[in-house]
């Protein structure tokens, strides 16, 4: 019952469109679009579906990244024996990538930005455990590593252009 749609419909009740542009993992925090109307919906939809929307991360891993900055290209495709888990499938697999730079390495984790060029459903999470790519699971991540207090996963960044001024848009909002 309580969800980012049902506190929208609370805060906008006059809206009419279908207000969540786009997801988040559920235990991921941070920033996410919202339209108020349906052209505007489409329109944004329309920016993510062509890949326009620029999106950062970021994430404390369990583990060292040892290099300072790359790209993960590894497809993805749902595990349906273990939903709702995705796995890498290179013959199935939807073409997932993700670029990443470290920000510092604290101990035996690694904080890390990450740039996602698509959209796979748990495609940081499987990008940054899976040995083919940086082989160090998020911190609380009970799907692809072990839990944790929390998952330390954060919608920091989100660019875009506005559907009707056409304006380059950039909300940024730290992980506390």
């Amino acid at each position: 019952n309580d969800s980012v749609l049902t506190r929208m419909q609370y805060y906008l009740p006059h809206a009419t469109g279908p207000l969540v542009v786009h997801r988040l993992d559920m235990d991921t925090s941070g920033l996410m679009l919202i339209a108020k109307k349906t052209e505007i919906y489409k329109e944004l939809q329309s920016q993510f579906i062509r890949r326009k929307v620029k999106k950062k991360y970021k994430a404390l891993l369990e583990g060292l990244v040892l290099e300072n900055e790359g790209n993960i290209d590894i497809p993805l495709m749902n595990d349906f024996i273990n939903r709702p888990r995705q796995m890498v499938s290179l013959e199935e697999g939807k073409k997932a990538i993700t670029y990443f730079e470290v920000v510092k390495r604290i101990g035996n984790r690694t904080l890390i930005n990450l740039y996602p060029h698509t959209g796979r459903t748990h495609q940081l999470r499987v990008h940054a455990a899976h040995p083919q790519g940086l082989s160090c699971p998020i911190v609380g991540d009970d799907l692809y590593g072990k839990k944790d207090k929390r998952l330390f996963l954060h919608a920091e960044a989100i660019e875009f252009e506005h559907p009707i001024s056409k304006e380059w848009m950039k909300f940024e909002k730290d992980a506390e």
